[in-house]
């Protein structure tokens, strides 16, 4: 596969893509952009409480989380640096099937690793737990480290935040999604939870649940005294069968409160808790 000036290409690219240390939790990668420091990662990415962005050049910056959305799983960052080299952003609308595209991240500890492949297609899956959310699905190979990073076309414009591996094919959240994000910050709804879809087992097969990886301290879901590990299985009598469902529970700055059904440790017995909603977000609250 050859790509007209690629060699050009991918060191722009590279020097728009920086390496995020996260710490123990490993480390990932990141798209510049803006010149003035703002940069774009997954919010899985961007989950430890000190983070540090190295850049093309070797220079590294504390940064500020502005921003985090476990539903888009982005995260928003900043770092006190000036005329940083932007990525240039395509119209992810404009996609389409058998397009070359390249992608760059840091995978085990290689630092600006380059990949390419085809456009598969641009929409949603047919995979539980997914929900509708749209993705630009493409033939590279990403290992761990290029979640974060950008997925350019064929001139080296971003149309897309590489995010996770679905089989054999790589997902991306498309540009125009994380512009939107850029835009707007995360949404107004905060129960101030990551989470991950999960099967449960029950009696007569599995139902579906949130399990929560983590719960930040003073958030709703906090007050309301809910652990990790604990799994969110449905909110006012109505089971959840996607992610979209919490979220449409969630999202809304007025006050209210909702009744959530879930499970801690011993799986035959459902709890209830009521959750307080629309109170106000802090800078830097994770939006679930």
């Amino acid at each position: 596969m050859t790509i007209p000036g690629c060699g050009e290409i991918a060191e722009r690219l590279r020097r728009s893509t920086v390496l995020i240390h996260a710490g123990p939790r490993g480390n990932g990668s990141g798209v510049i952009w803006t010149a003035d420091g703002i940069i774009v990662t997954n919010a899985h990415v961007a989950r430890a409480s000190a983070l540090r962005v190295q850049l093309w050049d070797g220079r590294e910056f504390a940064a500020e989380i502005m921003s985090r959305d476990t539903r888009r799983d982005l995260a928003l960052l900043h770092i006190s640096a000036e005329d940083l080299p932007g990525a240039l952003v395509a119209d992810s609308s404009k996609v389409r099937a058998g397009e070359l595209v390249i992608a760059v991240g840091n995978p085990m500890g290689f630092v600006g690793a380059l990949t390419t492949g085809v456009v598969h297609g641009v929409g949603a899956l047919p995979l539980r737990g997914l929900g509708a959310q749209t993705w630009v699905q493409a033939s590279v190979r990403l290992a761990p480290g290029h979640s974060g990073g950008p997925l350019a076309d064929a001139q080296g414009r971003v149309i897309g935040i590489n995010t996770m591996v679905a089989g054999r094919v790589a997902l991306a959240i498309p540009s125009n999604a994380v512009r939107q994000f850029v835009s707007a910050g995360s949404s107004d709804g905060w129960l101030g939870v990551s989470l991950h879809p999960v099967r449960v087992p029950q009696r007569n097969g599995h139902r579906f649940g949130l399990v929560l990886l983590e719960v930040e301290p003073g958030s709703p879901a906090a007050q309301a005294s809910l652990l990790p590990g604990d799994i969110l299985l449905g909110a006012d009598d109505h089971a959840f069968a996607a992610l979209e469902d919490l979220m449409t529970i969630v999202d809304g700055a007025c006050l209210r409160t909702v009744r959530f059904e879930f499970l801690r440790g011993d799986y035959s017995r459902i709890r209830r808790v009521t959750v307080q909603l629309g109170a106000s977000r802090r800078k830097g609250t994770i939006a679930a």
